[in-house]
């Protein structure tokens, strides 16, 4: 089988330091080239903008879109009329209704739209969704906490509507969330912090139900130093279920059933090799619509002012 040859659109930390070793490391995806005003990889044609990629570039068949989530729509757009494949960071995009077209468009052209959750692809939770389905769930708690510092240095957009702020990473807890529970969830209150010179939260206080009144809480925070917290923690009739280090490792009240390294990215990239072969989309929004209707329920307090 021909190998995908790919193009990275935006070539920010997490594209250097995820995108790229996986494509490197799984068969049947090359890395073809790079679109990104500021950074590039030796030996490998680069591009300021997508458009001059597209125009003068190589050839390529698919795009992975890592760039800030306030432009992804638009490249996207691009991208799939020019006949590409396309991958979308998590998350997606800017808002709900703007996947929409994306979607539509993607039918249209017999491409593939990939709407990447890649905490999903984490080695624990399939075996937790698997662990779950057979015993009654009572409740759940999500701590999910990290230092902004370390794991977006100096990325003003993240700070910017849209950006997410701190559901940047509390979406990848909602989206193993969303996997490993039987039944859909929804909202029913949130508290969210918001620095007071930024436009995005830094901290988030969940509730969340099913519609058997499962409770479920989660706490978010961009502020954690030291150790950092991944956790989610399931009560159940036959004792806890603790999935933690984002999804690398599960325990079973004292035993422990899955501690594995770190594959997520590559899970990512063979299931996009998967559905660039049919022209398949996989577009769960599932997540994002959660992340959405905490900003419409939330309750806004200002904390102190937050500088990088």
């Amino acid at each position: 089988m021909t190998a995908l040859r790919l193009a990275i659109i935006g070539f920010g930390k997490i594209a250097r330091d995820q995108h790229a070793p996986a494509i490197a490391a799984t068969d049947g995806v090359t890395l073809a080239a790079v679109a990104d005003p500021h950074a590039s990889l030796p030996d490998l044609p680069h591009f300021t903008r997508l458009e001059a990629l597209l125009r003068d570039g190589p050839p390529i068949d698919a795009v992975a879109i890592c760039t800030p989530p306030q432009v992804r729509r638009a490249q996207a757009a691009l991208a799939i009329e020019a006949g590409k494949h396309v991958m979308l960071e998590k998350p997606p995009g800017a808002s709900v209704g703007e996947l929409d077209p994306l979607i539509a468009a993607a039918v249209r052209a017999g491409r593939t739209l990939f709407a990447t959750w890649h905490s999903r692809f984490a080695p624990a939770v399939d075996p937790a969704r698997q662990w779950l389905a057979s015993r009654r769930i009572n409740a759940v708690h999500i701590n999910w906490k990290e230092d902004v510092r370390v794991w977006h240095p100096g990325q003003g957009w993240i700070w910017e509507p849209g950006g997410l702020g701190v559901f940047d990473p509390g979406i990848n807890a909602l989206s193993i969330l969303t996997r490993i529970l039987p039944q859909p969830l929804f909202v029913t209150a949130a508290e969210l912090s918001f620095p007071a010179n930024r436009e995005a939260p830094i901290a988030a206080r969940l509730w969340l139900t099913d519609a058997h009144d499962l409770p479920i809480t989660a706490e978010f925070d961009f502020r954690q130093t030291g150790p950092q917290s991944w956790d989610i923690v399931i009560d159940t009739d036959r004792g806890p279920l603790t999935l933690s280090s984002g999804g690398k490792r599960l325990v079973a009240g004292d035993e422990v059933l899955v501690e594995a390294a770190d594959a997520e990215y590559r899970g990512l990239y063979r299931r996009f090799i998967e559905l660039a072969a049919t022209g398949t989309s996989d577009v769960d929004l599932t997540p994002l619509r959660l992340v959405a209707d905490a900003f419409l329920l939330g309750r806004r307090n200002i904390v102190d002012s937050f500088e990088d």
